[in-house]
């Protein structure tokens, strides 16, 4: 018998459709998995299950079985305590979901209090024994800290234990890991098995990561604009795909034998969309007269599996055609672009009392590379190792401590801010979010024309309407604003914005980190396009490896500050020689690995006010010797084009 099932539910928002008729099943222990781009409905049946809708939305039919008990005929009264004791939900952003003025300790007994029969004097006690639980150390102190205290890990770990706390015997966790490094990501999902392994509850995981539905499923709902379009065990899915939709997702995912990834054509309909036929299909390549004339029937396709698709029906297979790798790399110039020489940014902190020292955060300690024409170098590491800090520190929007920045050999720190705004015009940044990125106020033309006023370079209409063919945009675009787009689309005006002044040099700072596997394949295939056509380098900031692989020539790894690695992407990613490196490797979900464990690091990031003495990495490396505690490793050359400082591989 499951434990959770929801039978033909419906939500609605006046006469928009918000979730149209969902099904699923999840038995005690089981993990079911809702894939799907942003805007299909996934999180909106969670709060549909959870009874927690705006005002103005309401369910309109269906039936959410908990236990046999139809928790959607419960008053109000009774849902309380159903929710945060039988169902628990983790939300995406830990942050804005634990209250900033209140204790860890106290949020945790609030639940306690409320949904727990125990005596009162024993719950500071439950509460330590809660983060326990949760890889917390250092339990009991940690009850007085408040969230601003805490790193991400550790603030996603407390909305967990907060969760538990209750008992629950369903867990809703609604993309639990999309703000997290890949490090803590692998730390939480395996933190999520094993309490579900010991507790045996059923578990709705919500995700567009197909790697994360790969090491937690054991059932599969990939959702489209409000339905769900396929469902099917976790081995069934991940060996033959069946509706074109999930056969996209799959293609669009970075694969380094392939020169294109597969582009999904539009976005998922608006809410408020009339569907006469297939929902998906004005999205799909092997849409045919029928699919716009009746929406299609689930079909049978094994045990468990079963997918709503007219080809299906009919017999045909699907299958989508991935663009196999063509000699369409740009050729990377012999002349260097950028030189980093000895980079240091160093921040001081409050100067201890009685102390004539003031102690330094040192984000950017000592960075050298090279970056040549029409080449991306990828630079990656988990949250506050600095690879943000360093592109800053290029663009002259960070004052470096010490080292140079040469672009096409002028020493850019030495210029007056005269000399320096004209040479702004060879570099740029594209920054992590579209939408705080651009000002909401102006209109596009405004945004793409502002730095080349600025310059003092001529603005052409036919010219900006050249800029926006180039990176996929109509031409009305230039008089709306940018609300009116989709995410993927703010990227692309975001692009175009960089691009404007011509330059030799943009900084990505994340570009992609915000948006779904299919929107972020649209917007790879078109930074690789422009460096062909452009010539243009890029420094990619990332913490995403599959990302880095396919799209940079050269990795760079960075830790505390520290470049420990260099390479060729193909020495990075199947010849790692760090422990960090591998350790960043091992973390990546993977579609084949499945639910088979993995060595992951101990702990999280030390801080770089207070770096650990010798090797930084030291305290969280499995391979750590005694000299690792005493010094920092020299750099060891590998090949002529890798590089490691490691002890490990220093010559004896």
């Amino acid at each position: 018998m499951s434990v959770l099932s929801v039978e033909q539910l419906h939500t609605r928002l006046g006469k928009l459709h918000l979730v149209d008729g969902v099904s699923l099943h999840i038995n005690a222990g089981e993990t079911f998995a809702l894939l799907g781009e942003s805007g299909c409905g996934k999180s909106m049946t969670a709060l549909s299950i959870m009874r927690l809708l705006p005002e103005v939305a309401h369910i309109s039919s269906g039936q959410v079985m908990l236990q046999g008990e139809d928790i959607l005929q419960l008053p109000e009264s009774a849902m309380r305590k159903v929710r945060g004791g039988k169902i628990g939900m983790i939300f995406q952003e830990p942050m804005t979901s634990l209250n900033p003025v209140l204790t860890v300790g106290e949020q945790i007994t609030e639940t306690l209090r409320r949904h727990t029969d125990t005596p009162t004097k024993t719950h500071h006690q439950q509460a330590a024994d809660l983060l326990s639980a949760v890889g917390i150390p250092d339990a009991v102190r940690r009850l007085g800290d408040y969230p601003f205290q805490l790193s991400g890990g550790m603030k996603q770990r407390v909305m967990i234990a907060m969760t538990l706390a209750g008992n629950p015997e369903v867990l809703i966790a609604d993309e639990p890991t999309t703000a997290l490094d890949v490090t803590i990501q692998a730390q939480v999902l395996r933190l999520l098995r094993e309490i579900q392994q010991q507790r045996g509850m059923a578990m709705l995981l919500i995700t567009h990561d197909l790697g994360v539905v790969s090491e937690m499923a054991h059932q599969v709902g990939v959702m489209y604009a409000g339905e769900l379009v396929e469902v099917a065990p976790r081995d069934a899915f991940f060996t033959q795909p069946a509706h074109p939709y999930s056969q996209k997702l799959f293609a669009a995912l970075p694969q380094r034998n392939l020169n294109k990834l597969a582009n999904i054509t539009g976005s998922v309909p608006a809410l408020d969309t009339v569907f006469v036929g297939c929902r998906f299909a004005s999205r799909c390549d092997s849409a045919f007269a029928l699919c716009h004339e009746r929406p299609p029937e689930w079909t049978t396709l094994g045990q468990g599996h079963r997918a709503r698709c007219h080809l299906l029906a009919q017999a045909q297979s699907v299958t989508v055609t991935l663009t196999p790798a063509l000699n369409t790399v740009a050729a990377i110039g012999s002349e260097a672009v950028l030189v980093v020489d000895d980079l240091r940014v160093h921040y001081p902190l409050k100067r201890v009392w009685l102390s004539s020292h003031t102690p330094m955060l040192k984000a950017v300690d000592g960075v050298s590379f090279s970056l040549h024409g029409a080449e991306t170098l990828a630079l990656v590491g988990e949250s506050g190792c600095g690879k943000t800090t360093i592109g800053k520190a290029i663009l002259q929007l960070q004052h470096a401590t010490a080292g140079r920045v040469l672009l096409d050999g002028v020493d850019l720190a030495a210029l007056t801010p005269r000399a320096l705004r004209q040479q702004r015009a060879y570099m740029q940044m594209i920054f992590q979010d579209p939408y705080s990125s651009l000002n909401p106020h102006l209109r596009v033309q405004v945004i793409l024309t502002e730095g080349m006023q600025a310059l003092g370079m001529k603005v052409d209409m036919a010219d900006l309407r050249y800029l926006l063919a180039q990176v996929g945009l109509p031409d009305d675009a230039l008089t709306r604003y940018p609300h009116e787009f989709s995410g993927g689309q703010r990227q692309r005006i975001a692009i175009a914005r960089a691009l404007a002044v011509r330059p030799k040099l943009i900084i990505c700072d994340e570009p992609t980190s915000a948006l779904d596997v299919s929107v972020q394949a649209q917007i790879i295939n078109l930074l690789k396009d422009l460096q062909i056509k452009l010539k243009v380098s890029y420094l990619f900031i990332t913490h995403n490896l599959p990302v880095a692989d396919y799209l940079a020539h050269r990795i760079a790894v960075m830790y505390l500050g520290r470049i420990v690695e260099i390479g060729r992407n193909d020495e990075i990613m199947q010849h790692a020689a760090h422990p960090y490196t591998l350790a960043l490797l091992a973390a990546v979900p993977s579609l084949t690995r499945g639910q088979g464990d993995v060595r992951l690091l101990s702990n999280e990031i030390a801080s770089a006010a207070h770096p650990p003495t010798g090797c930084h990495f030291h305290p969280r490396c499995p391979q750590a010797m005694a000299i690792c505690r005493q010094q920092y490793p020299r750099m060891t050359q590998i090949s002529p084009t890798h590089f490691v400082h490691c002890h490990l591989l220093s010559p004896q």
